[in-house]
């Protein structure tokens, strides 16, 4: 047993010598690989380098020729003779197109021609009536400018107005003022309905206005306005513009040369103004003298300072005693005319009473209970009245009730486009309203 540590003493040993040499090797080879690594890099910058100073030489010779061209371009300018330019001048020519930009094509072209002519031309195919634009009036322009096109405060009157442009305050709508069909169609589609122009096809277009049309009494409900007669409707108003000839017919004579001759050699004072009247905004007047001290003229007249009115006070307000109330029994009948009067606002657009009255898209309404229905002379009505009045049909208070309730139930086919009354106060109202115009 005490040989053994003996024994393992040259294992031990050879297994040293061997790791030694392991250790060794691998340290050759791990430097090895570090010295290739150095190398690949140095070489992997020395490449980059180059390529640089090659980018740099390019740039260099880009550079170089930019500023032999400017130079150039500078020589030449400054060889041309001088020319005198202005803010009017026009622009130089130029040889060839900018270069900017492409040609438009045909679809992005027809997306944006959508004006429409006079005589048609320009009108997208479609077709509409005033009974389908009747729905989308109401839906889509009543809120601004009524169901049946009478306007909602101060939004624009579409309909009625006739007979009226000579008068202090006309009504200009579509069917008294406008000239041309075509205007209407063209505003219409680009432009309505507010806050979503542009989203109306070509036949709702034609259906809106041709219920515009209905609503001024210019087409019956069953016209079929489209692309092919739209150009060809003429406007009740169409001959009341003219063509503008002024410069023409009057510029020359508002543009003679001024008389420069026989003039007189000398311009002098010769009267003067013995005071100087004033008119404050606050009411009154003031009386001055006339500073001017010209020696030896002669005032506006031999009385002197008596032709001038004498200064005025101010006026004081006037306060006026109120006489005592006395209390007098409400008049009921006067009352409900007064409210009568204020319902009958959604009628003013198409019709009148009292003295004077006309008929307007509707006719007058002077002395109606009691008249035959269909009956005012000079007014076209719808074919439903036409044959109520060959009925011998007559308005009395209860008809009157019945059909301002629901106007187009009541009178099936007729062109006017009120959606009625629904309060029954109002229809009791408007009816006594009706009734103190019955002397007409």
């Amino acid at each position: 047993m005490s040989k053994s540590p003996n024994i393992l003493l040259p294992a031990l040993g050879v297994t040293g010598i061997v790791l030694g040499g392991a250790y060794g090797t691998m340290t050759r080879s791990y430097k090895a690989d570090e010295a290739d690594i150095a190398r690949a890099q140095a070489q992997a910058a020395e490449a980059r380098l180059v390529s640089q100073e090659e980018a740099n030489t390019d740039l260099k010779s880009q550079i170089a020729l930019v500023q032999d061209s400017a130079k150039a371009k500078i020589a030449e300018l400054e060889a041309r003779p001088a020319v005198a330019t202005s803010m009017s001048a026009p622009a130089p020519v130029r040889d060839g197109a900018m270069g900017l930009g492409r040609e438009a094509l045909l679809e992005e072209i027809a997306a944006w021609d959508v004006d429409v002519l006079p005589d048609g031309r320009g009108l997208p195919e479609g077709t509409g009536n005033a009974f389908d634009g009747e729905e989308l009036f109401a839906d889509k322009c009543a809120a601004c400018h009524g169901d049946f096109a009478e306007g909602v405060d101060n939004w624009p009157v579409l309909a009625g107005g006739f007979d009226t442009l000579a008068d202090e305050d006309p009504v200009k709508t579509v069917g008294s003022y406008w000239p041309h069909l075509s205007t209407v169609y063209d505003y219409v589609y680009r432009s309505m309905p507010f806050g979503e122009a542009g989203t109306l096809t070509p036949d709702e277009t034609y259906a809106i206005v041709a219920y515009i049309l209905f609503s001024n009494d210019l087409i019956d409900d069953e016209f079929e306005l489209s692309h092919e007669n739209l150009g060809a409707f003429k406007m009740p108003n169409k001959d009341g513009f003219v063509v503008d000839d002024r410069p023409e017919a009057e510029y020359a004579a508002w543009s003679v040369e001024p008389c420069m001759s026989n003039c007189k050699e000398e311009v002098t004072v010769t009267m003067r103004s013995v005071f100087l009247v004033n008119t404050p905004p606050e009411g009154g007047s003031e009386s001055v003298m006339n500073p001017a001290s010209v020696e030896g003229l002669p005032s506006f007249s031999s009385a002197g300072a008596s032709f001038i009115p004498e200064a005025q006070a101010k006026p004081e307000a006037v306060v006026e005693v109120a006489a005592a109330a006395v209390e007098e029994p409400a008049d009921e009948g006067a009352e409900l005319i007064k409210a009568g009067e204020k319902v009958f606002k959604k009628c003013k657009a198409c019709h009148e009473v009292g003295n004077g009255a006309k008929n307007k898209s509707g006719p007058q309404l002077n002395a109606l209970i009691g008249r035959t229905m269909g009956s005012v002379e000079g007014f076209k009505y719808s074919n439903v009245f036409q044959a109520a009045a060959d009925e011998g049909r007559i308005w009395d208070e209860a008809s009157l009730t019945e059909f301002l309730a629901k106007p187009k139930s009541y009178m099936k086919g007729t062109r006017m486009s009120f959606s009625g009354l629904k309060k029954e106060g109002d229809q009791v109202a408007i009816i006594a309203y009706l009734n103190s115009f019955l002397g007409e």
